[in-house]
């Protein structure tokens, strides 16, 4: 005789209702892949120029080597000698010894001045290692060359150390008479002016990226913290 109520011994198999809910721990345990957004990198310097530390100091040098040897040249054709008319009496060469600072300004405080050309040149050197952009190598590199150049004056011409007069022999119009250093300083000021007025950073970056990218990093990053801890805040 067979059976007819329950089931065979050897039935093998879940029950209708027991074994479906076994399959689902797996799936919520799934890792959850972060957006890929998040991680990706930011680019602070778009405009980063990799020589721009060399680009600066080769212009420095370039033009503290033309400065002397304008002044050379100056002193040894105007030393004694009615000026030179380039244009009319509106550009004249005319050689004047400058105590004072650019354009005869200061006149009366030499060594101070000497000190505080000694101390800018000197912080323009270390700093030019951290000048990657075209426009500050430019600027910083004509800043620095002007300051150098009369600062050589300062150092070894008459009456002595830290006290020496800076050559000048330009004279234009009403301006006061200056030399290519003086040039080379107003230049690079108003080329390091256009840079800021451009928003460009001494580093490559542009000053607009960067502050944007600052105020958008404290939003994203709330997220996350207000999701594992509900309670902050």
């Amino acid at each position: 005789m067979t059976e007819t109520n329950g089931t065979p011994p050897d039935a093998s198999g879940p029950t209708p209702g027991s074994a479906a809910p076994q399959g689902d721990p797996p799936a919520s345990t799934a890792p959850h892949d972060p957006a890929p957004h998040s991680t990706a990198p930011h680019n602070p310097a778009p405009h980063y120029f990799r020589r721009g530390p060399v680009v600066m100091l080769v212009i420095a040098a370039l033009i503290v080597a033309v400065d002397q040897i304008a002044k050379v040249l100056a002193v040894a054709n105007l030393e004694d000698s009615r000026p030179i008319e380039l244009i009319g009496d509106t550009v004249r060469l005319v050689l004047l010894r400058n105590p004072g600072a650019a354009f005869s300004m200061g006149t009366e405080f030499t060594v101070v001045l000497s000190i505080v050309a000694t101390v800018v040149v000197a912080g323009l050197l270390w700093f030019s290692r951290r000048v990657h952009s075209r426009w500050w190598a430019w600027g910083l590199g004509l800043i620095l060359g002007g300051a150098a150049g009369n600062l050589v004056d300062r150092y070894f011409r008459a009456p002595g150390i830290l006290q020496g007069h800076v050559v000048d022999y330009m004279a234009v119009g009403w301006w006061p008479v200056f030399n290519v250093a003086d040039a080379s300083l107003v230049t690079g000021v108003i080329v390091v002016a256009v840079a800021v007025f451009r928003n460009v950073d001494f580093d490559g970056s542009r000053v607009s990226e960067t502050l944007a990218g600052d105020k958008k990093a404290p939003a994203g990053s709330a997220a996350p913290a207000d999701e594992k801890d509900p309670a902050d805040g």
